[in-house]
């Protein structure tokens, strides 16, 4: 006797599969909560527990190459014209150069109103740690070279996101002038795919001990001192993202893709808790390129628009970096001219590349400009330490949102975004299998006798 199907044709035994992960959902919570308990009752211990969360971001960041490199060699192997690559990737860039420049001009006119930082006086023995992060700085030309991998297999293994991309863009395009030929390759890439994914679900049920260890131990380093030394200067940070985000991104996403930004944010809860446990965007990297192609985006816009991004589209590393520095400049006593601010703040910026997707990055981008252009005010970064985990935590969130917000614009300007299934998706009637992290294809499963029997029509 065939299973009953419910109105939408799906059977009902595989709902609870897709809702399994509601309890790691819980735990991360649960672990969160627990975490802050123990930072403040237990400092001392709280701080040991700091690799807890070191190795669960490092589990993930080892699945990153992988996953984009899958992502993007599925995206453009499947597309028949390579025009149509150039023309996502061009776009995007545009879109990033834009928003980035809006973010820094929102985050200049907020610090310029609250002047964070003045009559605080900074201790100038912070220096030294903050001329460690200062070190090893480089200019355009090494960023550029160093986009290049020394051998084609060492982008994966060179902790470079841009290594990683450059050579799936090649082996991408090399795949559609195979044609016919190359096939079976993108089948095989196919397949890895599904197993790095299998792979980056088991990695998630340790979330919650990750998500505990890095909490404890940043709040029993950190403590309520500095947050109350520090509180304005964070406080204006928090509110300046969450305008961005809801307002100026909510209204880019409804003029032009028609989809409510509070929806999509809902959507990615998940991925949003799991940012703010591990303060790094970079860990739910592929579970956005993931539910972006559930969501009905195109594999080649998610393949090409999600790992630029995270390299391009730094919305909330340029609110950061703005208000950082006027809140160092303003503490010493030295306050910044206009067009200081903007030259110096325009060179982080392109500096910080990748600084969207691992934490800690911020910090030395931060570092590494002042030391460039006014090294009288890098002590000043010192004290700013103490609390950029916290700074870091909204940034590597506004990061996420604006890239999940450019990749359902690139898809939609592009035609290559299905409204229909998004409205399905968001409305939670097509909910995303957190079992594979992929859409399966709907024949996988082989046909049994009972299930080949024809479905009467009123059951569909």
């Amino acid at each position: 006797m065939p299973t009953p199907l419910s109105t939408d044709g799906a059977h009902p035994s595989k709902a609870p599969d897709r809702n399994t992960s509601h309890r790691l959902y819980i735990a991360v919570v649960v672990a969160v909560v627990l975490g802050v308990i123990v930072g403040f009752a237990a400092p001392g211990v709280a701080k040991q527990l700091a690799p807890l969360g070191t190795g669960f971001v490092a589990l993930i960041k080892m699945m990153i190459s992988p996953i984009i490199f899958c992502t993007i060699v599925l995206g453009i192997g499947s597309v028949t014209k390579a025009a149509q690559v150039g023309k996502v990737g061009l776009l995007a860039l545009g879109y990033f150069l834009v928003m980035s420049t809006f973010a820094l001009v929102i985050g200049l006119v907020v610090g310029n109103l609250l002047h964070p930082g003045s009559g605080l006086h900074l201790d100038p023995t912070a220096a030294a740690k903050a001329h460690q992060q200062a070190v090893g700085g480089e200019g355009a030309t090494d960023f550029l070279l160093g986009i290049i991998p020394k051998t084609l297999v060492s982008a994966f293994t060179a902790d470079s996101v841009l290594q990683t991309l450059l050579v799936a863009l090649l082996a991408g395009f090399a795949l559609q002038k195979l044609g016919a030929a190359g096939q079976p390759i993108l089948r095989g890439i196919e397949h890895i795919q599904r197993l790095v994914f299998r792979i980056l679900s088991m990695i998630m049920w340790v979330a919650p001990i990750g998500a505990f260890g890095a909490i404890a131990a940043v709040v029993g380093s950190t403590g309520w001192a500095a947050l109350r030394s520090l509180g304005m200067v964070m406080l204006a940070f928090y509110v300046t993202c969450l305008v961005f985000v809801f307002v100026v991104l909510g209204s880019v996403l409804w003029l032009g893709a028609r989809t409510n930004v509070f929806s999509l944010m809902r959507y990615l809860a998940r991925e949003f808790l799991l940012i703010l446990s591990t303060s790094s965007s970079e860990s739910a990297l592929p579970r956005l390129i993931a539910k972006m192609q559930h969501l009905g985006v195109s594999k080649s816009v998610v393949g090409i628009t999600v790992p630029t991004g995270y390299s391009f589209n730094l919305d909330g590393t340029a609110i950061y970096l703005t208000m950082a520095t006027l809140f160092i400049a303003s503490a010493q006593g030295s306050p910044l001219s206009v067009p200081e601010q903007v030259s110096l703040l325009l060179f982080m910026i392109i500096a910080a590349k990748g600084a969207a997707g691992v934490s800690g990055a911020g910090i030395a981008t931060l570092a590494g400009g002042l030391q460039s252009h006014r090294p009288d005010l890098v002590g000043g970064v010192g004290f700013i330490l103490g609390i950029d985990r916290f700074m870091s935590e909204a940034r590597a969130l506004t990061n996420f949102a604006g890239n999940a917000v450019a990749t359902v614009l690139i898809g939609s300007w592009t035609g290559e975004f299905d409204r229909v299934k998004a409205r399905e998706v968001l409305a939670g009637r097509d909910a995303f299998d957190e079992t594979t992290l992929l859409d399966e294809p709907i024949s996988s499963p082989p046909p049994t006798a009972s299930s080949a029997q024809p479905v009467p029509a009123g059951a569909l």
